[in-house]
């Protein structure tokens, strides 16, 4: 390690560069689905010691100066490993589109990249010669981390924090700071080896310390969760009986292929299948599910569809449906369609909705939709006119005679506190379609992720998906039914009873403010004491 250390702080120009961007991408190594926590105690440290030989810049020139470059190398290594199974989604489209995936996943980590750039070039000016000065990037790292879950409709995918809720039990601190608390935390801790070395004539006693330290840490939290999840379970609800249905439908990436009669059928065989000998089919169900994108087509082009689910369905049972809805404007033009959950009764109508609010960049909307249409990019997800924006507010939906419930569709479950009425709720519920990125890690991640909104929230969650993961988890986030991935099956499940609020869904990230602001006043006092000794 003491080469490693030398060569990043003596390094400079593109062999820099590829030594942070390695780096990076070994540090990827410790999200989800792989959990290789070694990971960034070995890369973060690399980032210290650059950002300690890095030429120091004043002014405009901090900007995409070394000191930019150098997290910004870092992130892109980082981010092109974490989300390159987004490129899964253009052999959907095929053609032309497989050649420009490369170039596109590059381009998003380099965009997601430009965060960590700043972080990376605010740190420095701060910068010290002493342990503290990790504190001052941790903190300009979870600043960075917030805001890209936030800036722009945000994009809070394989936040940092996740390296550190690779099992149960270390995902229960979530409960308490929240996955971007975990980011902080992460990243101060995998940052400790870098005060190992150089020796610069401190005992190793000394130098060892904080390493150590970050270790007991881990230890301690690994301690939390095991106290935590020995706590009884909360009974399942006896007034919500829910069947998800896991159909396999591909036909979302190309309307003008669906055959509304056929899938109408598929899913009502579905719906309907015995899964034993004591199953009353749809007898004792309360609510059925059909996941995102299950209804490829808007209803009011085939009326008979509402018709012959209401034929299907008991009096006591609703349809919870994955499909676009209609809306127009007051001269009864049509506008762009709602991405919405449609609540169908027994009677065919549809009771209420929910309609999807986060939308994802470039596949559900087009961002500066004039000049990426006259390069030929459009959205993945048909909508000739893009998708329109939900109420955010209005999240939570209520059905006749069972508790109210938060719906989220898609990738709404990863903005950690800011599900909506969450204090209200029952329990999260889920619907997703991942089959846009089957066959990669894509869609264990975002299974990962949504997991851990119900350890923060002390919620049940219950998720189906299109073609997998789709599940059920008690409170603390463990699993307790699940249907395998590319199983057509369904999966009978009741949410369970919510613990009492976690510290997490009381403060949100109030400690964590507090905790960033003690950092920055920290980076402060730490620069103000190297200038003034000359350095």
């Amino acid at each position: 390690m003491t080469w490693l250390a030398e060569t990043a702080m003596l390094s400079h120009g593109w062999r820099r560069f590829l030594l942070l961007v390695i780096a990076g991408a070994i540090a990827a190594l410790s999200i989800a689905p792989w959990f290789i926590l070694p990971a960034i105690f070995i890369t973060f440290p690399v980032w210290v010691w650059c950002l300690d030989g890095a030429e120091r810049r004043r002014g405009w020139r901090l900007v995409f100066g070394p000191a930019f470059n150098i997290g910004f190398a870092f992130g892109w290594g980082y981010f092109t490993v974490a989300f390159h199974w987004l490129g899964a989604a253009f052999f959907v489209e095929g053609g032309v589109m497989i050649a420009l995936m490369p170039f596109a996943i590059l381009a998003l980590a380099a965009l997601i990249a430009f965060f960590w750039g700043l972080a990376s070039a605010a740190a420095h000016l701060f910068w010290s010669n002493g342990a503290w000065r990790i504190v001052t990037l941790a903190t300009f790292v979870t600043i960075a981390e917030w805001a890209r879950g936030h800036v722009l409709t945000g994009f809070p995918f394989d936040l940092l924090g996740y390296s550190l809720t690779g099992t149960d039990e270390l995902m229960q601190l979530a409960s308490v700071i929240g996955v971007y608390g975990l980011t902080l935390l992460a990243a101060l801790l995998a940052m400790t080896p870098a005060l190992i070395w150089p020796a610069d004539g401190r005992t190793l006693s000394r130098r060892l310390f904080p390493f150590f330290l970050s270790i007991a840490i881990l230890a301690a939290q690994l301690g939390y969760g095991f106290n935590r999840l020995r706590e009884p379970e909360t009974p399942e609800r006896t007034d919500v009986a829910m069947r998800l249905v896991q159909p396999l439908i591909y036909d979302h990436a190309d309307w003008s292929h669906v055959d509304p009669v056929a899938l109408i059928d598929k899913l009502l065989m579905l719906s309907e299948m015995q899964t034993g000998p004591e199953d009353k089919g749809l007898a004792d169900i309360t609510q059925l599910v059909w996941p995102e994108s299950s209804l490829p087509f808007f209803l009011s082009q085939y009326p008979d569809a509402l018709a012959r689910i209401a034929r299907m369905l008991p009096d006591t049972t609703t349809l919870l449906a994955g499909a676009p809805r209609e809306q127009y404007q007051p001269d009864g033009s049509q506008a762009p369609p709602f991405n919405a959950i449609l609540a169908i009764d027994t009677n065919g109508e549809v009771a209420t909705s929910y309609d999807k609010s986060h939308l994802v960049p470039f596949g559900e909307f087009l961002p500066f939709q004039d000049f990426f249409a006259k390069l030929g990019i459009k959205q993945f997800v048909p909508g000739a006119n893009g998708w329109a924006h939900g109420d955010a507010k209005r999240r939570l939906m209520s059905l006749p005679g069972a508790p109210s419930f938060l719906a989220l569709i898609c990738y709404e479950i990863l903005f950690s506190g800011d599900l909506g009425d969450a204090a209200n709720a029952a329990y999260l519920f889920n619907v997703t379609n991942d089959a846009w990125f089957d066959g990669s890690i894509g869609p264990a991640q975002h299974a990962h992720h949504a997991r851990l909104r119900a350890v923060e929230e002390g919620m049940s969650l219950i998720r189906a998906a299109n073609s997998g993961l789709t599940f059920a988890t008690d409170p603390f986030g463990r699993i307790t039914a699940q249907l395998a991935p590319q199983e057509m099956a369904v999966l009978d499940v009741s949410p369970h009873e919510r613990l009492g609020s976690t510290m997490f869904a009381q403060v949100r990230y109030w400690p964590l403010l507090v905790a960033l602001g003690l950092g920055l006043l920290i980076s402060v006092v730490a620069a103000r004491g190297r200038r003034r000794k000359g350095l």
